[in-house]
């Protein structure tokens, strides 16, 4: 299914990392959220009368320039690990756009790589991300797609979404839910374990966007197998409620997983229960993340952990289970949205198209 000449091979979250992208918050942006598809991205759990307090527009230049320097760090370290690092080419988030159908004041951030690139094996996947002002953010990657492309690897698109008002929908309460007329999600919905992957249905990932990843992960061939996660955590992305972090071993968000809701393919693993977040100091008031971006880490080899610093009792933790761990700052993970699985897309790994579950 892979051939060693691809430039692009990785099939899963936690073997021995050899080439990855780190994100940027250069430019980055709030969009306005008055509009459903920010509202539903961004604050699903905000009333509609209180979306106006939410200040809209560039983030600080404090928090930018921070956060580059932790990024950088970041990139830093892995190449002292061996590791190829990419960053995004520039884009300019300030600028609106627009389809037949809806405005669009701007874009956001390229600060979430993952979000909406999904590498499987050696076929690059770019998503259908329902929400409408990150709709040119993946040209920030285009340079390097373009290369990997000339050189071996396979690049396919979901579907582009219409992103109609009517996809947006709303449940008793008044809050926004994603509905069901055309395939979308987030690539950070996909946890891939050799040849399975996991799928978590969510307000960043519906029932067609898992029916149109099912039909395309079967094109690629040699069985690959896709598991539904549903009712486990019905808001945004799942690598803040499950980390694979080695055969046989993962680490679970208590608040949203318990003993008797372990999906059934992870049953009989070896379980970590992350500790609840210790402070970190990011202001929290609008933050687009709950504290448990603290478990949010990076494999970087399966004995290996990019792990935020300050995060002592899940240290230990993962030192107590034989992992090593490399603190590094990410001092506005909260307010961006994206801890470390969140800000790198790995590119290379050395893992295969194992079969773990058997």
């Amino acid at each position: 299914m892979s051939s060693p000449a691809s430039p692009v091979h990785s099939w899963d979250e936690f073997s021995t990392l050899r080439e990855v992208v780190v994100g940027s918050a250069v430019g980055a942006r709030l969009p306005e959220q008055t509009e459903p598809s920010s509202w539903l991205s961004c604050f699903p759990k905000t009333a509609a009368a209180d979306l106006g307090s939410i200040a809209a527009g560039p983030y600080s230049p404090q928090v930018v320039a921070e956060t580059e320097e932790d990024l950088d760090a970041l990139a830093a370290s892995l190449r002292g690990l061996g590791v190829t690092v990419h960053r995004p080419e520039p884009v300019d988030h300030a600028a609106e756009f627009s389809s037949p159908l809806w405005k669009a004041d701007g874009g956001f951030h390229s600060y979430c790589p993952r979000d909406l690139t999904l590498v499987v094996g050696e076929t690059v996947i770019e998503v259908a991300s329902p929400m409408r002002q990150r709709y040119f953010e993946v040209f920030g990657l285009r340079p390097l797609l373009h290369d990997y492309l000339r050189r071996g690897a396979r690049w396919i698109s979901a579907p582009r979404p219409q992103l109609a008002d009517s996809l947006f929908e709303f449940d008793a309460d008044g809050l926004p839910l994603l509905g069901e007329s055309e395939p979308v999600f987030d690539a950070a919905n996909v946890l891939r374990l050799g040849r399975d992957v996991f799928y978590q249905v969510s307000r960043s990932g519906n029932e067609l966007g898992l029916r149109w990843l099912e039909s395309t992960l079967g094109l690629l061939g040699g069985g690959l197998r896709l598991h539904p996660l549903r009712d486990i955590y019905g808001y945004t992305h799942i690598d803040s409620t499950i980390a694979l972090l080695r055969p046989g071993l993962v680490l679970l968000n208590p608040e949203r997983i318990g003993p008797d809701t372990v999906p059934e393919p992870l049953r009989g693993w070896d379980i970590l229960w992350c500790p609840p977040a210790a402070p970190t100091g990011d202001a929290v008031e609008n933050a687009l993340s709950e504290s448990w971006i603290s478990m949010n880490l990076l494999m970087v080899s399966p004995d290996t952990a990019i792990v935020e610093s300050g995060q002592d009792a899940l240290i230990k933790q993962l030192e107590h289970a034989g992992i090593t761990v490399l603190p590094h700052r990410l001092r506005h993970s909260r307010v961006l949205g994206g801890g470390f699985h969140c800000v790198t897309l790995d590119i290379r790994r050395d893992g295969g198209p194992e079969d773990y579950l058997s």
